[in-house]
């Protein structure tokens, strides 16, 4: 006899997986959402998470519509080592979104701009997928400042390339990009940089005008 309460694998079973996990996923992030909660809550056993999508970070890929899995794409990108890493992984993003592929990153960048939760998904897809796997994997130091910079090369090309569709960008060439954009990325991580400002200081947390013209007491 089947368990009460639990779902059995049939038509509909994947979607309700999905949307138990970009519930768990916006509300609780990746690290700290598990399979086991994405299971209850769409009422199915763990066992069958992993039969519809493997790992979690499968899972992740498809519940955030993502046009490729890092996990297939970056140990080919990696393998090369830090050297010209800039410039492949400016070849790689712009050839994916270049791509039939890229229709879906397109939505999914629109939708962080207007929902919070789809936000919140995109910035931990970013991390945990994609810049924590770079940084694992070439040892970089200082990781936490140089990830979300390289992270504001790509999400920042995205957004003109392929939303705002801002010319001469928008209809640049690959190789034009890779030539630009490579070097600042390759910048941000192997060169040396500037210390990260003090989260915790009074300046960090004022505005750039406060910071710079202090009010009179």
């Amino acid at each position: 006899m089947a368990r009460t309460g639990r779902r059995p694998g049939r038509s509909g079973t994947r979607e309700a997986i999905l949307a138990a996990a970009r519930s768990a996923f916006a509300q609780h992030g990746f690290d700290k959402a598990s399979i086991r909660q994405i299971a209850a809550a769409a009422g199915v056993d763990p066992a069958l998470v992993h039969h519809y999508f493997g790992s979690k970070d499968q899972l992740f890929v498809a519940a955030l519509h993502f046009p490729i899995d890092p996990g297939t794409v970056l140990p080919d990108l990696l393998e090369g080592g830090p050297d010209g890493l800039g410039e492949r992984l400016i070849r790689l993003f712009v050839s994916i979104w270049d791509s039939p592929a890229g229709t879906a990153g397109v939505a999914l960048l629109r939708s962080a701009l207007n929902h919070e939760w789809s936000a919140r998904m995109l910035r931990d897809f970013l991390t945990t997928q994609i810049l924590r796997r770079i940084a694992d994997a070439l040892h970089l130091p200082d990781a936490t400042l140089r990830l979300p910079l390289v992270a504001s090369q790509l999400v920042g090309l995205a957004m003109i390339r392929y939303v705002l569709r801002l010319e001469p960008l928008a209809g640049a060439p690959v190789e034009w990009l890779v030539s630009v954009y490579g070097p600042t990325i390759q910048r941000y991580l192997t060169m040396p940089l500037p210390p990260a400002p003090d989260q915790d200081s009074a300046t960090w947390k004022a505005s750039p005008v406060e910071a710079a013209e202090p009010r009179e007491s």
